[in-house]
């Protein structure tokens, strides 16, 4: 799998999700066998750039390159500008957002609303990658299959992203109005990818190594991105590889596993949001590692009420600890 001048190690990414895919999570799946990470959407506004939040998803100290960044708006001209903006700041590919169908970017036209203004996809398009070419930056777009049910485009848009210069195209196999309901469709994305020659790359609902290879025979995509469920499951990039290479299913983590990563990544993630934010921002993150396991709700409890780094990792380390004793006991 390439974009532009990149060649990436495999073709399971790990799709950008607001509040999920920052830093410390992104470095944790590419360790872990993701090929490709594109960082948390990033405002087009400048009057946001000095902003913490919009700093700390800029912030790419110590990851893999290609450096990825997405970028959210709907002015040509600003877009143009955060693209170069954050070019600068070390991303070596732009990712422009035409897929995220939360109220509050569609209410300002942004994100997957745009997907009802051709017009304005092609002078976003043409404005952002005119600024990048310069720069040999590849320019990628990320879009959903439409509006609604009604008014399905993709294939329409997608010729339109080819023309204009981008390098690759993922889509999600729902339209805006769907939001996360109901199942995604790949019918869509197996008719765009018959009929553009740019790497396409299938998103939604794929959360097994097996619904990976299915997905990506059914619609011939080049790459699959996955989103939801790496969420406390950083593992399942290496479990797809491992399969769409060999045809055979790995062994989930282990307790000791699972605890050494979690442990690890709360450590970064610590590190990176500082001890007052961390604290809190891990909870989400321990909560799904947790939803795994019967009967966690009670721990997942006293962790929501810890204020403390140390005492948060520390009652997860002995916990897991606690697990790991009860399962050599079982198999004495």
């Amino acid at each position: 799998m390439q974009i532009g001048s990149w060649q990436l190690p495999n073709n399971v990414f790990v799709a950008p999700m607001a509040g999920v895919t920052d830093r410390p999570f992104r470095r944790l799946c590419k360790r872990l066998g993701a090929g490709y990470a594109v960082s948390e959407m990033a405002a087009s506004n400048p009057q946001l750039w000095d902003s913490v939040k919009t700093a700390r998803r800029l912030n790419h100290e110590g990851e893999v390159d290609p450096i990825a960044v997405q970028i959210v708006g709907s002015d040509p001209d600003i877009m143009a500008q955060a693209a170069i903006f954050n070019i600068e700041k070390g991303a070596k590919i732009i990712d422009i957002n035409m897929g995220c169908p939360a109220k509050k970017v569609c209410k300002v036209a942004t994100g997957s609303a745009l997907l009802r203004d051709k017009e304005l996809v092609a002078r976003i398009l043409d404005a952002v990658v005119s600024a990048c070419r310069p720069y040999d930056a590849p320019v990628t777009l990320k879009i959903r299959t439409g509006w609604d049910r009604d008014s399905i485009n993709a294939p329409e848009i997608a010729k339109l992203a080819e023309d204009t210069g981008i390098s690759a195209l993922t889509i999600h196999g729902r339209t805006r109005c769907d939001f996360y309901q109901g199942e995604a469709e790949y019918d869509t994305i197996a008719t765009v990818q018959k009929i553009v020659k740019i790497p396409i790359i299938a998103n939604g609902d794929i959360d097994s190594p097996q619904k990976a290879k299915q997905v990506l025979d059914y619609t011939g995509a080049d790459a699959i991105m996955i989103g939801r469920a790496s969420q406390g499951n950083p593992w399942i990039f290496n479990e797809i590889n491992h399969y769409l290479n060999t045809g055979e299913l790995i062994a989930p983590p282990t307790l000791s596993e699972m605890k050494e990563v979690l442990l690890e990544h709360l450590e970064e993630h610590y590190q990176f949001y500082g001890t007052h934010t961390g604290v809190r921002t891990a909870r989400k993150h321990i909560g799904w590692y947790l939803s795994r396991f019967q009967h966690s709700d009670t721990l997942r409890r006293h962790l929501n009420t810890i204020e403390s780094c140390k005492q948060q990792s520390q009652a997860l380390a002995e916990w897991f600890d606690q697990q790991i004793e009860l399962e050599l006991s079982a198999f004495a």
